[in-house]
């Protein structure tokens, strides 16, 4: 591919503990990333991990053995009719009764199907393609910093939206198709919990294409760590300051 516009450098200031993972939905075959080996049994949230934990690139096709729901959420297969039935749920202890479980299922974000049979997957410093999602697996406080390179020059509002099972679709496919950025904690979502994943403290973040250079190019320009954030003492010195001085000024507009 090689259609790269954006650059992806100013994620490095950040000095995340895993990389950010390019994900690219796919009709055709990709013809520069390797396939995710035949004999690899994993969720679609345990291939988002691989990617970033052995920091390499694959794709992921219906030919590969998804071990949950994440080929049923890209449209790849369809729910059995127990699974769509509600049935899982409440044997999991996740929900009381199957009705519960189903009423979810209307929320839940997919693809159509039919339209994506290939899933890339590529950490940032290996991407060869432009990503439709870019996630960021990171502590509270550098979270903090990547969404407010969302809103520095937009003003927007953080949204965090996620169901208690069926996170991978949160993360991924949400953002694909609302183009909104979200955010979500893994330890609140049952199959991320399960797996052990995440350490209990990391928050995940889906960025969709549309807001990746906003997001990289107030990385570069703000303050990355802000003076209120050193400590208690510090956030009320400097806020009492600055309300002080422009009550001051305010006299005299």
């Amino acid at each position: 591919m090689n259609n790269m516009t954006n650059d992806f450098t100013p994620l490095k200031k950040l000095d995340l503990e895993l990389p950010p993972i390019g994900v690219k939905f796919s009709f055709f075959k990709p013809d520069d990333v390797p396939p995710l080996e035949k004999d690899a049994k994993l969720s679609l949230c345990e291939m988002l991990k691989t990617a970033q934990a052995e920091n390499r690139s694959f794709y992921f096709s219906k030919e590969n053995d998804e071990t949950c729901v994440g080929n049923i959420l890209l449209g790849m297969d369809s729910f059995a009719g127990f699974e769509e039935s509600g049935q899982i749920g409440p044997r999991l202890g996740v929900f009381d009764e199957a009705r519960c479980n189903q009423h979810f299922y209307q929320f839940v974000p997919k693809l159509n199907k039919g339209i994506v049979n290939y899933v890339l997957f590529s950490p940032v410093e290996k991407l060869t393609y432009e990503p439709d999602v870019l996630v960021v697996a990171a502590s509270p406080e550098k979270a903090e910093i990547v969404m407010r390179a969302m809103t520095y020059t937009t003003g927007e509002m953080y949204k965090s939206t996620c169901t208690p099972v069926m996170g991978c679709a949160w993360l991924l496919i949400h953002p694909y198709k609302t183009a909104e950025v979200n955010f979500l904690v893994p330890a609140l979502v049952h199959g991320m919990h399960g797996r052990r994943l995440y350490s209990p403290d990391t928050l995940l973040i889906g960025i969709p294409y549309r807001w990746i250079p906003t997001i990289l190019a107030n990385l570069e320009r703000m303050p990355l760590h802000l003076e209120g954030h050193k400590s208690k003492e510090a956030y009320y010195e400097e806020f009492g300051g600055i309300i002080a001085d422009l009550s001051e000024k305010a006299k005299n507009p």
